[in-house]
């Protein structure tokens, strides 16, 4: 039996829910982080002594980091399928995943933590314009690479395209003017009808 802690407004365990949607496992989940406390406690922090959600534990084995987590699903309980059995694909899905850590949610943590987290009269909005400018100038490379296919991976929907379209509605949630991104919106569309993203990841930003 799966258990995943973690509260369901989270985007990193967003990530790790949509994965388990999409790769049908039955897991259990305990509500942890902010409102709900939990991950300060002695215990959580025996499983990750960061004090971070997701924690995924299976059986006598505990996994942290959202990204590690979908990787260890997919190659456990899916491998071929979130994560395609050709290496080259499989890679290029890796290579997406940890840009969107590197470099789209760079960009987005000033503008997410100022207009969601922080209150008016204390936001810094040179950081939020500055954040803006940079994932508008990303998601162009990436609308520039989906135009020559439909996923980020290549013909079919992969561990790569999960966490890119969390941020992707962050993005159009609190980010009004934003470039001409045809190939990227088109994408959105099609990934944001997926069951995992409908019944996971469309919540209010909090």
């Amino acid at each position: 039996m799966m258990t995943i802690w973690g509260r369901t407004n989270s985007l990193n365990v967003q990530k790790v829910l949509w994965g388990l949607e999409e790769l049908g496992l039955a897991y259990e989940r305990i509500d942890a982080g902010l409102q709900y406390g939990v991950n300060d406690t002695v215990a959580f922090k025996a499983m990750n002594p960061n004090g971070l959600v997701p924690v995924l534990k299976e059986d006598d084995f505990v996994l942290w980091e959202s990204h590690a987590i979908l990787r260890y699903l997919t190659v456990r309980h899916g491998h071929g399928s979130l994560l395609p059995a050709d290496e080259q694909v499989a890679a290029r899905a890796d290579q997406w995943m940890d840009w969107s850590g590197s470099i789209i949610w760079a960009h987005m943590r000033p503008v997410f933590h100022n207009l969601v987290r922080t209150p008016a009269d204390q936001r810094n909005m040179q950081a939020v314009a500055e954040g803006c400018a940079g994932l508008a100038k990303s998601f162009l490379i990436l609308d520039e690479h989906l135009k020559k296919q439909p996923f980020v991976a290549g013909d079919v929907f992969t561990i790569g395209d999960i966490p890119l379209a969390l941020l992707m509605y962050r993005w159009v949630c609190l980010v009004q003017e934003r470039p001409d991104t045809l190939a990227l919106d088109q994408w959105f569309k099609n990934v944001s009808g997926r069951a995992g993203y409908v019944k996971h990841c469309a919540a209010p930003l909090t």
